[in-house]
Formats: C-alpha cells, structure tokens, sequence
C-alpha cells in the first residue's frame, strides 16, 4: 500500500475512510479507480452516493469542460444566471411534471446537512412549532440541527452540546417484522396523555443508508404520511443518499405513491461529484423571508451544469431498466453467497442498487471490507454496529464490471466467510 507520511503527520485525526483504505488514488474513470502505482479498483463505494452516474462520467464531463473553457460564471450566490435557469427548467420539465409533483427549488450550502438544516428550519417556521420527529437509526448529517435528528451515538457524542428539539419514534420494523411502528406512533400521538406533542415535521428516510440498509414499507409510509396531515405537520423525506436513482426511481419514495411537504437532496443531484444541494419545498409552506437563510456556496454553476446534464438519463426509462437489471444481478449473487454460508450468518438488505449483507456477527463485515480491498474491490459497511456490508456501485456501471466486482466480493466472502466452493470458483481460482 502506499499512502504519503504527510497524511499521518498533518491530517487530522477525525479522518475515517482511509484508515481502513490506506491507498493514495490518482484517476477514476466509470466505476473504476486507479492508484498511484497503477492498481486498479473496482469502485463498489461511489463517493458515499455521489457519484451514481460514475467517475468522470464523459457525458457530463463534456458538458462541465464547455461551460468553463467559455469563462462560465463560477459562483453567484442566488444572483440570476444561465446555468442555474436551465437546471430548474429542465428539472420541472424532465422530473417534477411527469411524477406530478408541484415544488419550489431552494438551493443551499454545497453538503446534504445543509439541506437538512433548512427544512428543519423551514417546517419550524411554517408550523411555529419547535419540536421536530426523528427516527431511530436515522441519519441525516453532522451540523447541530441535522446531528439532533441522527441516531447515530458516535456522531452525536461529538457534538458538545445538548441536542435539543427532537422526539425519536421507531422505525418500520424496529421492534420486528410483526408490529407496525406506525401505529404506535399514530396512538402515541392521538392519545391524550402521552406526552407527546404535535410536531412541526417527521423526518425520515426511505431507505435508512447509515442505518443499516432498513427499508420502510410503502404502506408505512403512507401511513406516516397521513399521520403528518392529521397531526398539521410537515413530512420531510431525507433522500439524500436514497435519490436520485440508487433505488431504482429517481425519488426513493415514488414506489409509495407518496408526496413529501419537502424534499431533501444533495450528492448525486449534480451528477459529477460536485458540491450542491437542493431543497425540494410545496409551495405553500414556502415561506422564508428574501435572504432569511443563506449560504456562499449555493450558487455553484459548475454544479449546475452537470446536473443538467444527468437529467438527460431520466428522458427515458432506459437508466432505469438497466438499474432494475443491475439491482436484481446484485441480489442474486448476495443471496447466493448466502446460500453457501452457514444458517443464519447473514442475509440480504436494501432495495435497488442500494444493497448489503446484514451479518450476525458485526465484526465479519468490517473483516470484509479489508478482503475485498485485497480483491480490489471498495466497499463500506454502515448499521449501528458497522454490521452490515453495503454495496452502491455507480448506477451507469456495465454488465461485465459489476459481474467482476461481485466476483470480487465473492472471493473476499470465500476467504472470509469459509463458504463452500463451487467448481465455478475452482476455476476462477477462487478455490
């Protein structure tokens, strides 16, 4: 491995990823990365779901180069420009009015908290109300306002501060396959006496990322959804890492036939890895005073541009059918690695392209991310106890990649897990 001493002396000590990849990467290109010394990985990661459409993804890159080799304005705030009025053209056009769907685009700082902490902020405003409904496991970034709505005890132990403002109710399926925590929540909330006071919000995520790969039901859903019209709160959907296509939809929660009071969005919504957010706001509740919440960085043309360009793949179905094809190749190549382990060891999570391993023991997906690392391939874990192995190839990968890197996975899953060889394997030189 080869990893710079400047790292360790100069970085600080709050960086993560590299201390279990210690690999100095130089060029990217689709779903492929390329160290320093020329190795090649297969990238099963995506910049955490930023990169949905691909390292470098030519078509995009094209259109991004063009726009600053003719001195394209960069950064602009919320002045007016052309980059910023061809995006929300085109994204009503080719998103919003063909799902039906009625919102007005505010853009925010360049990171998906900041997006979380305008609609917090928003709901609070348009509701008066202060406290907001968070889920357990939720994730929704490491500011104050979007730590208070996260679950996770590492990152909220961070904060140095009482994290305030927020009711934790359970997720779909926390207390297990056979009672609906939506129902819970619906008496907790309707019952005089519970303590339990209107919200200006429940926040949620459709697919929990962080969480471990939990998805709520769409009857769940939609029952959290009229629970948030009865109660006069808002019902905000954290897609975030869900959207924009890693579900197998553009939003994660069209499958439910549901429509979210607002819509968060950042990572892949520029398409090329660059910074930007957007909230997604029905106009109705869109009532912010000019400049009553800001940020430098939210006029990122660049930015604009690419993610112009990526709404090209949703004219049509054809990303889509390809996701649909890539998620169910995923599924069957998890479901047959675990087929050939012992019972109970693990078993498969997520939807669309957004997939993992739950292990029963925490400890093997973490020893996993280190084999496949060896087999070239990155992965991740999440979960509360890093239990579960997730997998987020970008969503443009081809056939013939994906099959590699889940062959990849398997051989790492051999070495790992002791799973039964196959003559297949004996030939690939698994075995």
């Amino acid at each position: 491995m080869n990893s710079p001493t400047s790292i360790y002396r100069l970085e600080s000590n709050v960086r993560a990823y590299c201390r279990e990849c210690d690999v100095v990467f130089a060029t990217a290109s689709g779903a492929t990365l390329t160290d320093i010394d020329g190795l090649r990985y297969i990238d099963f990661f995506a910049g955490a779901g930023s990169l949905n459409y691909g390292h470098n993804n030519p078509y995009l890159k094209k259109h991004l180069l063009a726009y600053i080799e003719q001195d394209g304005v960069t950064t602009t705030l919320d002045f007016h420009s052309d980059a910023k009025s061809r995006f929300i053209e085109r994204f009503e056009q080719v998103i919003l009015k063909p799902r039906g769907l009625d919102y007005k685009l505010q853009f925010t700082g360049p990171t998906g908290t900041n997006a979380v902490e305008a609609a917090l902020k928003l709901a609070r405003k348009a509701t008066g109300r202060s406290t907001v409904a968070a889920f357990t496991h939720g994730f929704h970034g490491v500011s104050l306002g979007a730590l208070a709505a996260t679950a996770n005890a590492d990152k909220r132990s961070a904060a140095g501060v009482e994290l305030s403002n927020i009711v934790r109710l359970p997720y779909d399926g926390f207390f297990g396959p056979d009672i609906d925590s939506a129902e819970i929540i619906a008496t907790l909330y309707n019952t005089a006496g519970s303590g339990y006071e209107k919200p200006a919000a429940i926040i949620l995520e459709t697919v929990q990322g962080e969480g471990g790969l939990n998805c709520a039901q769409p009857r769940w859903l939609k029952r959290i959804e009229q629970l948030c019209k009865d109660l006069g709160a808002l019902l905000i959907v954290d897609d975030i890492q869900a959207g924009c296509g890693r579900t197998g939809t553009f939003f994660s929660f069209e499958a439910a036939g549901i429509s979210p009071d607002i819509v968060c969005l950042s990572k892949s919504i520029s398409g090329y890895g660059l910074p930007m957010s957007l909230v997604l706001i029905k106009p109705e509740h869109d009532c912010w005073e000019p400049g009553e919440h800001n940020g430098t960085f939210r006029g990122n043309n660049p930015a604009f541009v690419t993610a112009c360009a990526a709404l090209d793949y949703w004219q049509n179905t054809q990303l889509q059918d390809a996701i649909a094809a890539n998620a169910e190749l995923m599924r069957s190549s998890l479901e047959q690695i675990i087929a050939r382990t012992s019972p109970g060891i693990a078993h498969v999570v997520g939807r669309g392209m957004f997939l993992g391993l739950r292990f029963s023991d925490p400890t093997l997906a973490g020893r996993l991310v280190a084999a496949s690392l060896e087999q070239g391939l990155l992965v991740e874990t999440c979960g509360p106890e890093g239990e579960v192995l997730k997998l987020m190839p970008p969503l443009t990968i081809d056939t013939a990649t994906l099959t590699l890197g889940l062959e990849k996975l398997e051989r790492a899953c051999f070495r790992t897990l002791s799973i039964n060889a196959t003559p297949t394997d004996a030939l690939r030189g698994i075995a």
